[in-house]
């Protein structure tokens, strides 16, 4: 498994398959691990790359270095850099889609399509979640214990899944578990998410995007996905029925084949973009 020596991080990643090149960013404190339900189908049509985001599990930081969302998304392109990739197709969920954002506004040359799932523009018009779920995010208390992940992602699955698949929510638990995220890791990437605000940015991401969302999601409400459609210039908006804000694993199948039409489907106008299929 390939570990990449860059500026201030040894960055861990792994890359499946063969076609178009698409990078999967996972989600806040998340790694590689958390792309388990997507890495074998995609990578039936693409090459799929994952990677632990700086800090966080098996990409290690040097000498002090800093963690934010812009050195995550610039980490990126130094991965394309390293695989000999000019552009691709970008996927984040939630935190990750903050990177996709950045990622998008930095390197627009490297960037073929943008996926945004479960996320938002941030900034002072972000439709933000109950203080319950607030404050399972904000606290550290026992960061990487079994205890608190699943208090942690006890807000992230929808409640009706959570009943009817105690064994799926277990093992994405336990994969969390077993890669730990640093206290000062968490609390970095928790103060970029929290001063992130790409809203009057959006007009300059003319790349075709794909917003998708639960409409169960209590962590990032599905109105933050209407708003980000109403101000990217080419952004179509698809409603996973029932998911929450993990609805990629929820609901993986359907996740996919969404994520694989809109990827390899026909151009789509600026007008058509702003309809909602679902």
């Amino acid at each position: 498994m390939p570990i990449i020596g860059l500026n201030d991080v040894d960055l861990w990643y792994e890359a499946a398959g063969s076609g178009e090149p698409l990078v999967l960013i996972p989600g806040f404190a998340s790694g590689a691990w958390s792309w388990t339900w997507q890495t074998e189908e995609l990578s039936r049509d693409f090459q799929v790359i994952t990677f632990d985001p700086r800090g966080v599990s098996r990409s290690r930081l040097q000498n002090g270095a800093a963690v934010s969302i812009r050195a995550i998304a610039d980490d990126v392109a130094e991965l394309l850099d390293h695989l000999g990739i000019g552009a691709a197709h970008i996927l984040g969920i939630s935190f990750g889609g903050f990177v996709v954002q950045e990622f998008a506004l930095a390197h627009p040359d490297r960037l073929k399509t943008l996926v945004l799932a479960s996320t938002s523009f941030g900034g002072p018009n972000h439709v933000a979640p109950s203080m319950e779920v607030l404050a399972a995010f904000t606290s550290v208390e026992g960061l990487n214990s079994a205890e608190r992940i699943r208090h942690y992602f006890g807000t992230a699955f929808s409640a009706d899944f959570a009943a009817r698949e105690a064994k799926t929510v277990d093992r994405f638990c336990r994969l969390r578990e077993e890669n730990e995220v640093p206290r000062d890791v968490y609390l970095q990437q928790l103060q970029s998410a929290m001063a992130f605000n790409a809203e009057e940015r959006l007009a300059a991401m003319t790349a075709a995007a794909l917003v998708i969302t639960g409409d169960d999601d209590a962590v990032v409400p599905p109105q933050n996905s209407k708003n980000l459609v109403d101000r990217l210039p080419n952004a179509l908006l698809e409603t996973i029925h029932g998911g929450g804000h993990l609805a990629f694993v929820e609901k993986a199948g359907e996740f996919n084949s969404r994520v694989t039409a809109f990827l390899g489907g026909a151009k789509r106008s600026p007008a058509h973009a702003r309809r909602n299929p679902s």
